[in-house]
Order: C-alpha cells, then structure tokens, then sequence
C-alpha cells in the first residue's frame, strides 16, 4: 500500500478517488491537486490549491516535496500535456499513459487507427480537416444508413465534443458547429443502435484488471433529450452485462487495444476507459479514453471492497497480477448517481448561486461528490462549475440505490439548478437503455 498518494485534478472523479483512496488501510495522506474545498475536507486528504495540474516540473515538484509514492492523474487533459511523462522520467511510480499512449483519447482518428489495427470493431468512420468535404459526406451517410450519423471533434471536448444526429441537416450543423469552435479535425461516424456501456479496466501495460461496468446518461434532459453533457448521472451495476461478460470484453477489446499500443512503443499504464454499444451484432467500442470516466467513476469506486491503491501502485510498475483473470472484490449493492449542474450548463454556465442542503443530502448513506464548488468566507458552498454535484444513492438493487440517490437529491437546490429524474429508470427495461446512437 503507497502511504502517500497524490491525485491530479480537482472534479468529481477526484473526489471519489480521494475518498476512496483516503479511507484505505495504510494510507497516510493524498494530497490532491488543486483539489477543491470539499475535496480537502475528506479525512486524511490535503489540498494544494495553488498549482497548475498541467505544468508537469510543477507536479513533479510537489510530489518530490511531499515524498510521494504513488501519483494518480484524474483528468484527460494533464496526460495530454505530459504529465505522466515527466513523472515517469524524475523516477516517481505514476499511474496514467503517457501523452503519446494518451493519444487513444486524445485523439478520435488515432483511436479508429489503433481499433483497426487491433482488430477491434468500431462504427465505421472518416476523418476530415475541411468543413464542406465533412459536410457532403456527413449528408451522404446519413442518406445512405437511414440512422443519420454520429459527429465528433477529433481533439478533448470535456465529454461535450459529440453530436447524435438523426439526419443530413442536423449532421451539417453539428459539423460548422465544431470547425467554428476550433476543431482542426472532425470525424464522422455511423449510427448505431442499442444500449451503451462503459468498461474501465487498471492497465499495466500488457495486462488489464476489470472495474464494475456502468451506464452513463450524456443527455442534458429526461429521456435522453437535449444538448449532449459530460455527464448528468450514471448508475453500476448493468442487468443486461454480467461479469463475464465485462471479462470478454477485456479480451476482445482492451487487451487487443495494449498490445497494439506497446507494438507502438507506447505502452499503456492507466485506467483505459472503453464506451461500447452492445448491439444485435455484439459490443461495438465507440471510443476510448484514458482516464476514469466522469460521472461513472463516483458510482463505480463505491462498490469496490478491494483496496485500489495497492492495485494502483502495481499496475504503475507494470506488476498487475499475471497468473490468469484477476477480478476485484466487488460489493454485493447497487449505485445510482444524479448530477446537479449549474444555470446554463453546458453552453454557458452561471457561477456564484448558493447551494443549500448539501449536509441534508450526505446525513445517510448516500454519498456527495463536489465536482464545481467554492466555499464562501461565511461557509456557505456555491456553484463554481458546469456540473456541480454528483449525489450517489446506495442500495441492496437498483431500485433502492435509485431511490436514495432521488431522495438525496431532492434536498439540494440553487437558483437555476439542472437535473434529471430517470437516471437508472430504464434498468427496470434494459433493452431500451442508453439507445440515443
């Protein structure tokens, strides 16, 4: 067990991190930068506010001052900067990719590259650096499937660079929409059908360790209407994906994937987050990233009865067990977690609204993770952020897990406040969830 941890990052998926990794046997400290104010308050967890999580000599920096064991980086956006790599190089164990491994996120057309390299089953896809070619071809896709089609920045988005569009017209848009905002490159995929599934597994380079599967809600709205999000809410377990089938999706998807990316000379030490389709046809990988998934991450680290930092801190080495399929213990309860987002979000988020309730809401079981907070002079918490709050409700089945994390949630309010109502409702009906490709 690394006694002294350091978590890069400072949202809700650091929180949950913090929390779990604090209440570990053996762990002393993590330090988490820049953290937030809520973050700080767990036990045993410091905040170091002032740093920059993306200027690598400053990270490496902190961790040598505060004799660090372990660094486990939170967000997308300090692997893409070399974070990992200059951890790497001063000797400090790290768990997160390199920047070149991180490309798998980083990057829409190289993940396609390395999928089909792997032989691993992607929707078919075209990358464009011009706005009219993107545009006929979107059209013509979408004429051609009947489904429309599915448009992206190639580049990091925070979990909004995605598009759903049911035909040419919409496709059209979204593509001005994202050469308008600055992407050099947008890829352009088919359409699939079916509900979706985010498999993250601990990767020590050739070997990959399973967490729990979850369903994520991207839509702003109640039954998957309106703009797409980073996240409104998640729920783990899934009843229509069991444990061995979390397995074969390891063997079929995230390892064909590392041993592609160390063929490469980049191999990958980090969470590798897979978003699959589970079509007629089979689990289809949409995409990947290269870190936790940001609202999975605070339902999915809940259920865990195995110590992660340990586990960590082997894969960093690239120890992970190798004698055969290793499973975490996981816990016999179900998670359902409902994001609270600010007045605006995603578009243009409002900052400085008083949030009440939120000692309400974490008085039981259920569980409140900050991801855009400030606390006031007057300790008052205010909105600071896109998404502000994730509240996790915990049960014996979904049903109840949902039931808490409702009630929960229902306590906390702001001006302007943003949330959904059906996340986890369509586990009752699996067939029908996370259809929105």
């Amino acid at each position: 067990m690394p006694t002294r941890i350091l978590v890069v990052g400072g949202g809700g998926r650091e929180h949950a991190l913090a929390w779990k990794l604090g209440a570990e046997p053996g762990v002393n400290e993590v330090v988490v930068a820049p953290g937030s104010d809520a973050i700080g308050a767990e036990p045993r967890v410091r905040r170091v506010g002032a740093i920059d999580p993306l200027d690598p000599a400053a990270v490496v920096a902190l961790a040598r001052e505060r004799a660090i064991e372990l660094v486990v980086v939170g967000p997308e956006a300090p692997l893409a900067a070399g974070v990992a790599d200059a951890l790497h190089e001063a000797g400090i164990a790290i768990f997160g990719p390199s920047a070149a491994a991180a490309r798998i996120e980083s990057s829409k057309a190289f993940c396609h590259e390395i999928a089909e390299a792997a032989g691993v089953r992607m929707a078919r896809a075209s990358a464009f650096e011009d706005a009219d070619l993107a545009i006929e071809y979107a059209r013509s896709e979408a004429r051609r499937s009947g489904r429309g089609v599915v448009v992206k920045a190639d580049g990091l988005a925070g979990g909004k660079g995605v598009a759903v569009c049911d035909d040419g017209d919409d496709a059209a848009a979204a593509v001005a929409r994202l050469f308008a905002s600055g992407a050099g490159v947008v890829v352009i995929e088919e359409r699939l059908q079916g509900p979706e599934a985010s498999v993250i597994a601990i990767c020590d380079g050739p070997r990959a360790v399973a967490l729990p599967a979850a369903r994520d809600h991207k839509r702003l709205l109640d039954a998957d209407a309106g703009p797409n999000t980073g996240g409104m809410g998640a729920y783990s377990p899934l009843p229509d994906m069991t444990a061995d089938d979390v397995e074969r999706v390891l063997e079929t998807i995230h390892r064909p994937i590392l041993a592609e990316l160390a063929r490469r000379g980049t191999p990958f030490r980090g969470f590798l987050y897979a978003g699959l389709m589970l079509t007629d046809a089979g689990p289809y990988l949409l995409e990947c990233n290269a870190r936790l998934g940001d609202p999975e991450a605070q339902v999915i680290l809940p259920r865990l009865a195995s110590a992660l930092g340990p586990l960590l801190l082997a894969a960093a080495g690239g120890a992970l067990p190798a004698d055969g399929v290793h499973r975490l213990a996981i816990l016999p309860t179900a998670t359902v977690g409902i994001v609270l987002a600010a007045s605006g979000y995603p578009e243009a988020p409002r900052g400085g609204d008083t949030i009440t309730g939120l000692e309400a809401a974490s008085a039981g079981s259920s569980l409140v993770f900050h991801a855009g907070t400030r606390l006031r002079a007057d300790g008052q918490f205010e909105t600071d952020g896109g998404r502000v709050v994730t509240i996790v409700g915990r049960g014996p089945d979904l049903p109840a897990a949902r039931a808490a994390a409702e009630r929960a949630a229902e306590l906390v309010t702001w001006p302007g406040m943003q949330r959904r109502h059906d996340i986890g409702a369509d586990a009752a009906t699996p067939a029908l969830a996370g259809t929105r490709r």
